[in-house]
This record gives structure tokens, C-alpha cells and sequence, in this order.
């Protein structure tokens, strides 16, 4: 397994924006690639291998990047605003799609990654969407969390932490706590968005995430208009595929089987 850190450099492609790290894995070209949309302070890095341990068990094309200012991608252009993950879906996801030849691609999204999955589910063609601790509109238990992450990086050991895998910590943490945080993104709720989704569907929940319920992958499947939609309930926190590594991997499997 790959240790990804700051001494491996990984190519990059262009992008509205600027340039964005990403990992290749070679797969069967009969069927769809996969593509991973990381969490919100995530990055290639951060899935951990859970990326290659996905492709070596479906055998697919596996592409996973880091979003602007995240891993060792160029620093956004701007500060994020409250509407970055519909940015995210509608603007960068087309252009990394296109430029590495993504044809159908099944999302594998986490948290943040997950909603901007969604997202691009709504308005593209792609084969399946797992999401995996997704964000669907804002809850207190949620904001809570955010604000003691921001108690964390401010007085504890989050922001040292973070320097290992981004190129600024700074401006990864800020782009990410900071739209949360903002009143204006109280209203934000995708249900509106994603109810065009036809897309078979798996969503992935642990029951002590501290940044979200089981409210967003029940509101998922009573949203969309997928027929196939299937929830996996995991004890444990906002990362299950960590958690539980070999179980989310081989609900993976099992959902992608002829998709």
C-alpha cells in the first residue's frame, strides 16, 4: 500500500482554479471507473488506502484528487463561499471527468466529498454513488462538531496534524470551518438538488458521527428518485470506511457488481 505523504509527488491535471494532485489506478476498461471525492479536511493521502483497497477488490480504474487548497493541490484562487460544493460539482468535477477520461464513473464521496457527489449525480451521467457520512442540509449536532474541530486546530494538536498533509493547513482548515460556521449557510439543504438522482445508491452512516445523524442518509433515500438505494448503519464515528474498513469495502463490492 501506498504511504501517500509530502515527499510523494503525484501528477497533476488542470482545473478551474489551478492544478490538483491525483492518484491513477489502472482497471478493467470494460467497466466504469471509480472516482473518490474526499471529506472536508481530506485529501488523496487521507483515504488512507482505502482507495487502492477498493480497486484491487473491484478491479476498476480508480481515480482519486485532492480538491484546491487541500492535500498538495494548488491554493484556491478565492476564499470558499457558502455554495462551494455545487461550485465543486457543476465546475471541477466535469473538467477532472473530462480531462482524465472518466467516462460514468461510480462516485465514492466522504462527508463533505460526499455531498458534492450528490451533486454531480443530479446533473451527470454516472453509473452508481456511494456516499459515505454525508452532509444532505445543516443540523446542530453537526455545527457542534464543527466548532469543537475549530477548539481542536486553534488550542490543540489538529493544526500540526494537518501541516503533514497539506501544502497550508491554514487555508484547508479555514475553507472548510469557516462556510460551516457562516449563518448564512443555516438554510443550505440539498434536498431540493438531488431529488433528480436515478443513480443506484449506497450510503454509509456511522451512528456516533459527531457531524451528522442518520437523518441524511434517510432523507437521501425518501429524496431521490432512485429505486435502488441501500443504507448501511455502522457503529462508530464520521469514518466508517476507516472504521470498519473491510465491511464498507466489501458493501462496496457487492453494490457495484454489474454497475
Amino acid at each position: 500500500m501506498i504511504a501517500y505523504a509530502r515527499t510523494v509527488q503525484l501528477p497533476t491535471v488542470e482545473v478551474p482554479g489551478g492544478r490538483v494532485e491525483y492518484a491513477d489506478i489502472p482497471g478493467r476498461p470494460d467497466l466504469p471507473p471509480l472516482l473518490f471525492l474526499h471529506e472536508g479536511l481530506g485529501s488523496v493521502g487521507l483515504w488512507r488506502g482505502f482507495h487502492e483497497d477498493v480497486a484491487a477488490a473491484t478491479g476498476r480504474r480508480t481515480v482519486a484528487y485532492s480538491r484546491l487548497g487541500h492535500g498538495w493541490s494548488d491554493l484556491p484562487p478565492a476564499k470558499r463561499t457558502t455554495t462551494f460544493m455545487h461550485e465543486e460539482a457543476r465546475t471541477v468535477v466535469p473538467a477532472l471527468r473530462e480531462a482524465l477520461g472518466l467516462e460514468r464513473p461510480a462516485l465514492i464521496g466522504h462527508s463533505d466529498g460526499a455531498s458534492i457527489a450528490l451533486l454531480h449525480a443530479a446533473i451527470a451521467d454516472v453509473s452508481a454513488l456511494v456516499v459515505i457520512a454525508p452532509h444532505v442540509f445543516v443540523e446542530e449536532v453537526g455545527l457542534a462538531g464543527i466548532a469543537q474541530a475549530r477548539a481542536e486546530f486553534e488550542e490543540g494538536d489538529l493544526r500540526r496534524r494537518m501541516a503533514r498533509h497539506h501544502r497550508d493547513p491554514d487555508v484547508t482548515f479555514a475553507n472548510w470551518c469557516d462556510v460551516w460556521q457562516d449563518p448564512a449557510f443555516r438554510d443550505w439543504d440539498l434536498r431540493p438538488d438531488i431529488a433528480a438522482i436515478t443513480c443506484p445508491i449506497l450510503a454509509v452512516q456511522g451512528t456516533e458521527d459527531r457531524y451528522g445523524t442518520v437523518a441524511h442518509v434517510e432523507a437521501i433515500r425518501d429524496t431521490v428518485r432512485s429505486t435502488d438505494v441501500e443504507l448501511l448503519i455502522l457503529g462508530g464515528g464520521h469514518a466508517p470506511h476507516l472504521e470498519h474498513r473491510e465491511r464498507v469495502r466489501d458493501a462496496i463490492v457487492a453494490r457495484l457488481d454489474g454497475r
